[in-house]
This record gives C-alpha cells, structure tokens and sequence, in this order.
C-alpha cells in the first residue's frame, strides 16, 4: 500500500492545531443527478444500512436510485436559499463563528467544516490542514446525541484517510454532548425567545431523527440520549412531563424505527383536541431538509389537516450566539492540554480583529 507524499513544510513553522467540525452532508445541488451522487454514498455506508451487502446492492442501484432522486431534489428545491444547501450555509457559518469564539477566548486554532457524504469531503479538509502544517486535529462532529450511522461514521471517515498518511496528525474526537449545559442552555434559549414573540402551545413536541430500533437492542446509546436531552430541556424550561412529547421522524423502509413516529404522533394530537403544538428538532443543530421540509411543510400540513389549528417551528440554534459559545466550550474541553494559547501580547490584537469581524458579519447577517 502506497502513502500520500506529505505537504512541503516551512522549516521553524510551529505546530499548528484544527477543529474539524463534520456534518453530516447534503447534495451539491437540488437536482436529480446531484441527489443520485449523494444517495449512492450516503446509502452505501455500512453504518446507515446494515443489511447484506449484496442484497442492498440490488435494492439501492435496482430500485431507489432510480426512482428517489427526483423526488428528493423537489424536496430539497423547495428549501434552497440563494447561498445554497441550509446546511451547508449554516455549517459554514458556524465553523466561521466557532473560529472567532475560541480566538476571543486565547486560543488560536483553525477551524474547518466538513461534510461526511458530498462536499467538502472529510479526506480533502484534512488534506488541506496537512498543508498548512496542522499536526493535531479535534474531530468534532454536529451531532449532540451519539449513534453509530453519525458520529461513528464520521469517525470512519477519518479513519480511512488516516489509513492513506505517512504522518498522522494527532487526533482526538468529541463523541456527545446531548447534556452539556451550554447547549441546553442554548436549546432552551431558543424556545424561550420564541415563546415571548408567540406564547405558549398546548405542547412542546421534540422530534429527534429517527434510527432503525434494532440499533438500540444491539447497544447504540442514542435513544436513551435523545431522552436525556429532552429531560434537561424541560427541565430547564420548567415544564411538567405532560407538556413534552418526544418523537423519532425520517423512518425509511419497512422495518420497525424508534418510536413514537413523529408524524402520526402530531396527527393523533389534533384529533384529540390539541389546537396549538410547538415543534423543536434538538438532535439538529444547523437547519436542513429533515427540519424545513419534512417538519415545517409536511408534519405542518398532517398536524392541521387532522383539526389541528396552530403549528409553530422553531428553528435549530443554527448561529445562535449561545450555541455557538457552547460549541465553543466543548471545543476548549476537548482540546485540553493542546497548546492552542495565544501569547499575551498577541492575544489584545486578535480580539479587537475579531470583534471587528463579527461586527462585519452581523450587519451583513441584518442588511
């Protein structure tokens, strides 16, 4: 097996460290070839379908990559922005803005995003930060709650462009933070702020995506994550149990997923006389199909159609500054012992540069 030639270093060019932050992807365009692309990766990762890998060949080259593309790039046109995938423009966003936090708080790092499927690719971010002399790398990917088909494959990902390296930087990963309190603390900020605009529903429901149930009799930990999560979020809130509903959405296929579904669950929620439901996705923290679409146009239209009369979305943290500040915190924890600090001197003139450069991005976030 031959190794990749390493990148020409500057000699007396001190160690460098980066902050990977990994989504999980999105098509590089709303279209039915770029949506085949994107499928074919996506689905053929042993971590997202465990079936025999033969009989899923047939089935994902047979029958869904001939028939699902043109339906998803509908789907996916219907929630595009001028910038692009949702996504992919909040990930960017906050890998800029996670930057500017750490730099604030004295540490100097790079920071990058990366998409597990599509683009950017893990292996070519990593490329890149090899180029520009990183030499440790925290892997941190968007996903609160661990589970194999994400967090895992990120790791997977890695793992496989560290098996092509002569000089492997040192890595480290973040594999959860569902209860940190940063990011509760934030996830709470957020329906509280909608809250004071719109008041209170008759229910807070907190949809989480969903993964086939089998993974959690095999041992993955996310359900019981997602629960913690939802526990500490109405907590926080001050909520009696009986006001939050826990959900599981995006099933696919005909095998039993974690329950209750999030959509049929809505339904029978305005068939028994609820008129008002907030909906929250707390397992997402950048906007996307799953929460635009699948929540804020179809779930709309299931919970209304069945009597329901008043559907709120509330939107993932996205740039929230909380948010934000949390990721920041886990980023910190993570990198213990790193030596990320920025020499006093220095330290001055970077906060002022940075601060001038989210004064920058904030009027263009308002004009």
């Amino acid at each position: 097996m031959s190794f990749s030639p390493e990148p020409p270093y500057v000699h007396g060019t001190a160690p460098a460290t980066a902050v990977l932050l990994c989504n999980l992807g999105t098509p590089d365009a709303p279209t039915a070839p770029a949506l085949r692309r994107y499928l074919a990766e996506f689905l053929s990762d042993r971590r997202v379908v465990e079936i025999p890998r033969a009989l899923w060949w047939l089935i994902l080259h047979g029958v869904i990559l001939r028939v699902r593309p043109a339906k998803s790039a509908a789907k996916y046109a219907s929630i595009w922005l001028p910038e692009g995938s949702p996504l992919k423009v909040w990930t960017d966003r906050q890998a800029t803005l996670l930057r500017g936090y750490l730099g604030e708080r004295g540490h100097r790092v790079r920071v990058r995003y990366a998409m597990r499927y599509g683009n950017p690719s893990i292996a070519s971010v990593l490329d890149e930060l090899k180029s520009h002399g990183v030499t440790r790398v925290l892997v941190l990917p968007a996903y609160p709650q661990y589970s194999g088909p994400t967090t895992a494959s990120v790791s997977d990902a890695v793992y496989d462009w560290a098996q092509k390296v002569r000089n492997v930087p040192e890595l480290r990963f973040v594999n959860r933070y569902h209860d940190d309190t940063g990011y509760i603390a934030a996830l709470a900020k957020r329906v509280t702020d909608h809250w004071f605009v719109h008041g209170r529903p008759d229910k807070l429901v907190l949809t989480f995506h969903g993964v086939p149930k089998r993974t959690l009799t095999l041992g993955d930990p996310y359900h019981c994550e997602c629960l913690k999560t939802a526990r500490l979020l109405r907590e926080k809130l001050g909520l009696p149990a009986e006001q939050v509903v826990v959900t599981f959405q995006s099933r696919f296929g005909k095998a039993e997923w974690l329950q209750p579904y999030t959509e049929p669950t809505l339904v029978s929620l305005a068939q028994k006389g609820v008129k008002r439901v907030d909906v929250m996705c707390p397992g997402f923290t950048s906007d996307c199909l799953e929460t635009l679409e699948e929540i804020n146009q179809e779930a709309r239209e299931a919970f209304l159609h069945a009597g329901g009369a008043e559907f709120h979305y509330i939107e993932c943290l996205n740039d929230q500054h909380e948010w934000i500040a949390a990721l920041a915190g886990v980023a910190i924890q993570h990198m213990g012992g790193w030596p990320t600090q920025v020499p006093a001197d220095e330290q001055a003139v970077q906060q002022a540069l940075e601060a001038t450069r989210q004064r920058a991005l904030a009027r263009g976030a308002t004009a």
